[in-house]
């Protein structure tokens, strides 16, 4: 197993996301993975640098952790050429430490190009050609393909790594887990569900199996969980209501709901580590084997501190 550290590009700024990315290093994380998006997703955010940027800064600045997109949308606010293109020159600038997350994104981030926000089903058909052309892309020479949705025309990225980029779909049920299993290399969730593996494997796939793991670190449960809701409540909304809404102020209104309570029932809140193990290990119990952690709470450092003395080791021991 390898534990990560998610890196919340909607709440910090690009400067800082980077200084997280030389701590968890420090503090001994496999990895990080950093959110691709144009919008922020609740008020309360303020940011929303530009992921490949801050990677790039991020492969500087290390020498060991490896690197993860979490995830892109390769087909709407980017095409699949520049995927193919930012991905195989983020993988040379790290040194071979670049995994390539994909998934068919949020109205939220690609609805601003103004191409329109299609179906599921659509977009599932256009996750499946834009990875083929990332694919084909990475092959090497002038390329071209017609696709029902997507084009490329007499294209070649000359700047390849000796090792390509393995790429990790992102799934919320069992359509995209097939795509992950007939496309790509690795499978991608944000819950503990087993039959998403099930489905992954029949469909082909045999490599690692991420699973962002929902944590907020605090002296105190209830500030934990406090925290949790101001920066992480659009998370419990569910994938079908965060595909669709088109900016912060819709997710505002569509949480106004939700407590610190409801925060503490699925996040592992306060300082108490068997209760982070608690909720770490639905997923590892799950079948998943790359676990990034989220942090919701309000200090960093602390969360830091706390993976390094009492968290980490009990991850790695379990």
């Amino acid at each position: 197993m390898k534990l990560g550290f998610k890196l919340i590009a909607e709440a910090y700024g690009p400067l800082e996301i980077v200084e997280q990315a030389v701590r968890a290093e420090a503090a001994g994380f496999d990895f990080v993975e950093v959110s691709d998006h144009f919008h922020p997703w609740v008020s309360e955010h303020e940011h929303s640098g530009f992921a490949f940027s801050m990677l790039a800064a991020i492969a500087a600045r290390t020498s060991t952790i490896g690197l993860a997109t979490g995830v892109t949308c390769p087909f709407i606010r980017y095409h699949p050429a520049v995927v193919a293109q930012m991905a195989a020159t983020t993988a040379i600038l790290s040194g071979g430490r670049f995994t390539l997350g994909v998934g068919a994104g949020e109205r939220l981030n690609e609805h601003v190009v103004g191409a329109g926000w299609p179906a599921v089903s659509t977009r599932h058909e256009m996750l499946r050609e834009a990875l083929e052309i990332i694919r084909l892309l990475w092959s090497g020479g002038y390329r071209s393909y017609v696709g029902q949705h997507l084009r490329l025309e007499d294209a070649r990225v000359f700047d390849l790594p000796d090792v390509l980029p393995q790429i990790a779909v992102a799934a919320g049920g069992p359509s995209a887990a097939r795509i992950a299993g007939e496309l790509g290399d690795a499978l991608f969730v944000t819950e503990p569900r087993s039959d998403l593996i099930t489905t992954y494997e029949k469909a082909g796939g045999s490599g690692p199996r991420y699973a962002e793991v929902p944590l907020a670190w605090a002296p105190s449960a209830d500030e934990a969980a406090e925290s949790a809701r101001r920066l992480f409540r659009f998370g419990v909304t569910g994938w079908k209501v965060q595909a669709e809404l088109p900016n912060p102020v819709n997710f505002d209104a569509a949480t106004t709901l939700v407590t610190a309570v409801h925060m503490a029932e699925q996040f592992g809140c306060g300082p108490d580590p068997e209760r982070h193990l608690e909720v770490a290990r639905q997923f590892t119990e799950a079948g998943y084997d790359r676990l990034a952690l989220i942090n919701a709470g309000p200090d960093m450092d602390g969360f830091f501190r706390f993976f390094t003395d009492e968290l980490g080791p009990a991850l790695r021991s379990a």
